[in-house]
């Protein structure tokens, strides 16, 4: 397929390359000067994609550009190999442990929306309607990190592609001047976390009070760009091969029966039928249903006893027992509709993508978060409902048993399968409806006895991270981003849902806490 490709020629506009996939426009490698030619060229181009590239690496090779194009994703880059890892610092005042904040290696094929427009791939489609850089900002690093944020926030599949540059050097860490950082902050985040990201300054002392004075008066005279909408990706097309899928299904239960009928039953009509289920059952031996499999039998299902609870051994051991090319991570209280199989197979193939996610419709919780109402770059990987290729677990590994009996198992290999590069898609059209058993699960553990969304709802409670929470933390991030971290838990426990009187009571309850809440977090540390 003949591709066009249109590219923005950086730096100095002398000898321009020749360049036989579209039209070169040179022009200045500054924000000002980027967003006008963009404004400019951009109603009239009918060309595929849009290359941008900085005369200082040399020309660009057309048969690579054209390959890439061919990757998954929308917009393609070189930015972690061009110095923008870990930028902007000021990130980590805000967004600290986020899985996306953690950068995988530079010299993989991996998701990062840390992009440098020096080598920069775009889809003419999501420039349209994404916008381009913002001219506010006074070098096109800093521009360039708002567009890639806006980007995979939003929907936009943004890929790094360590071999879009031939050259072999790779450099050192771009300088982002502060008021860059800053305004990347306060056009991604808001007024509220911009504040708060200068107060982590002063008590930091990374900078004196009258030059966060000074930065917040020219910074908060910036006008607010509104944000687009988010990102529709196209509807999926009928893959053949998806019919023939080997599709392996696990289910760890512990004394949740009813549930576990229910999904089993619901299993049997799927429109691409499961290879093999296998039920790893850690009910104690007194309340243990042996006649289960029976009634199972026109199934695939296996039934694994184990005596000694474990959510971490007893996945593993299931995961290993399984014999699909994908393997579909369930919970035993959720309720699954007959396509649910097919529906992440779909995913995967429209998306060229390892690993498939959906959404829990939680009952009673309410309408989801917006952030889960689009199809995006996952940021979560749920095991009560997530489709993985047998390629990325073995890239990636299993489950750590350092979350045996607490939270965030799922979130930890979700980490190692997004680090391996995989890409990993968020879908809210795949949807199960999740009970929340009121036994079972991680509660035969105590862990996550009180919830983020029960903490928001009632004056007593406050949701402080556990030990494996913040060992998850400290496994990917560095001493300043846990310590972030930490504090964005201790002040959230003056957040709740409702009036004034009663974010009032809830707050000077939190404070009075405040000092037990500090100790819980140092002991849990």
């Amino acid at each position: 397929m003949s591709l066009r490709i249109d590219m923005i020629w950086l730096g100095d506009g002398g000898r321009l390359p020749a360049w036989e996939l579209g039209d070169v426009w040179p022009t200045a490698a500054t924000p000002g000067a980027v967003q006008k030619q963009v404004q400019e060229r951009l109603p009239s181009s009918s060309a595929d994609a849009w290359l941008f590239w900085h005369g200082d690496l040399g020309a660009p090779n057309p048969r690579i550009i054209q390959q890439v194009m061919q990757r998954p994703g929308d917009v393609w880059h070189a930015g972690l190999r061009l110095g923008m890892g870990g930028q902007p610092g000021l990130m980590d005042c805000v967004s600290s442990t986020w899985m996306l904040s953690r950068d995988p290696d530079e010299k993989i094929e991996a998701t990062s929306w840390r992009l440098s427009l020096r080598a920069c791939l775009v889809k003419r489609d999501v420039l349209q309607r994404m916008g381009s850089v913002h001219s506010q900002f006074l070098t096109l690093e800093g521009a360039g990190l708002e567009m890639g944020l806006r980007f995979v926030t939003l929907g936009v599949l943004t890929r790094h592609i360590p071999w879009l540059i031939e050259t072999d050097r790779l450099d050192s860490p771009a300088a982002i001047p502060f008021e860059d950082e800053l305004r990347f902050v306060y056009y991604r985040f808001g007024r509220f976390w911009t504040r708060w990201a200068l107060a982590r300054i002063l008590i930091q002392r990374s900078a004196s009070a009258g030059q966060v004075s000074k930065f917040w008066r020219r910074i908060s005279k910036d006008p607010m760009p509104q944000s687009p909408p988010p990102y529709a990706h196209g509807r999926f097309a009928h893959e053949n091969k998806i019919a023939s899928a080997r599709v392996s299904v696990l289910i760890p239960t512990i004394d949740r029966y009813p549930y576990l009928r229910t999904l089993l039953t619901q299993l049997r009509p799927q429109t691409v039928k499961p290879l093999d289920i296998v039920v790893i059952d850690q009910t104690p031996r007194e309340h243990r249903n042996m006649d289960l499999a029976n009634e199972f039998r026109d199934l695939p299902v296996q039934f694994i006893y184990r005596d000694e609870p474990g959510q971490c051994t007893s996945r593993n051991a299931g995961l290993q027992m399984l014999h699909g090319d994908y393997m579909l991570l369930l919970d035993d209280d959720v309720e699954i509709v007959p396509g649910l199989i097919e529906s992440h197979l779909q995913n995967l193939a429209h998306f060229s993508a390892e690993a498939s996610v959906g959404v829990a419709e939680e009952v009673g919780a309410g309408p989801l978060p917006k952030n889960f109402t689009y199809t995006r770059v996952s940021d979560v990987f749920p095991a009560g409902n997530t489709l993985v290729s047998r390629h990325a677990l073995e890239k990636s590994g299993l489950f750590d048993l350092a979350y045996e009996r607490g939270a965030r198992a799922d979130g930890d290999l979700g980490m190692r399968v997004y680090l391996s590069g995989a890409l990993i898609v968020l879908n809210p059209a795949i949807s199960v409806l999740h009970h929340h058993a009121p036994r079972g699960g991680l509660r035969a553990h105590k862990a996550r006895v009180i919830t983020y969304a029960s903490s928001r709802k009632k004056l007593t409670q406050r949701h402080l991270p556990s030990p494996t929470e913040i060992y998850l933390a400290m496994r990917y991030f560095t001493q300043r981003q846990v310590t972030e971290m930490l504090w964005h838990q201790a002040f959230g426990t003056f957040s709740t849902r409702g009036g004034k009187l009663k974010k009032l009571a809830k707050g000077v309850i939190s404070l009075a806490c405040l000092f037990d809440t500090l100790r819980k977090i140092r002991k849990s540390r």
